[in-house]
């Protein structure tokens, strides 16, 4: 469901960057990437172009702070306190919803992975990585793939999600698509038929935590073998 526009901001608060990024990403989520111009952002806060150059210096540098922003926001309840495996899970999961949330934040995410957004994502799955006492050649790999899984599958999702307008009963979806994969060629996809009916009853995040945990598998094997 398309949302609600949001009104102009009030000329009399005083401008700032802070109050240009939250909001830019109040504009990205109505709007999209495309939708982020500073003029419409000027507009919506009642103020001229000039005045947002004066504190931002170009669409980059907004949408790594917009995004920079929401993925700060969006870890800073992750427990420090649980066990590693719990602590990946919730780091991915508040990723997920939040990209699911906010889709250009996933498309900036891959477009710029220096960024501060994708390097706290990184440090913090790192720091688990070693926790799970992964031989410490393999951590950076490890880390790597878990993060470029998190991300991808999170973008995938988004994507999914936004495909019809409006979305369609997700059941439906699903039965729909088994129904193709039963009805494919036995002797050209016997796999896909054989998994066909686990499509009909899937749950997308529990699917999600699932591949993470196969990932966190191969850490745990790699550290028994390099004892």
């Amino acid at each position: 469901m398309a949302k609600a526009r949001r009104g102009s901001e009030r000329r009399d608060e005083a401008l700032s960057r802070q109050r240009i990024v939250d909001a830019a990403i109040e504009l990205l989520d109505d709007e999209g990437e495309d939708g982020l111009t500073f003029r419409a952002l000027a507009a919506r806060l009642s103020t001229g172009p000039g005045a947002i150059y004066w504190h931002i210096a170009n669409k980059d540098e907004l949408l790594v702070a917009a995004s920079d922003l929401v993925v700060t926001r969006a870890l800073a309840d992750v427990s420090a306190h649980a066990t590693p495996k719990k602590t990946i899970h919730s780091i991915a999961m508040r990723v997920f919803e939040t990209i699911d949330a906010h889709p250009w934040v996933g498309a900036q995410l891959a477009r710029s992975p220096s960024t501060t957004a994708m390097l706290q994502i990184f440090e913090r799955v790192g720091r688990q990585v070693q926790a799970l006492r992964a031989p410490a050649g393999a951590q950076f790999t490890a880390a790597t793939v878990l993060v470029s899984y998190i991300i991808s599958e999170s973008r995938q999702n988004a994507a999914n999600g936004r495909l019809y307008d409006p979305p369609p009963d997700r059941a439906d979806v699903l039965e729909a698509i088994a129904a193709q994969w039963n009805a494919l060629d036995a002797d050209e996809f016997p796999f896909t038929r054989t998994v066909a009916n686990q499509l009909r009853e899937h749950d997308d995040r529990a699917e999600f935590l699932a591949g993470i945990d196969l990932i966190l598998a191969g850490i745990a094997a790699g550290s028994r073998t390099s004892r």
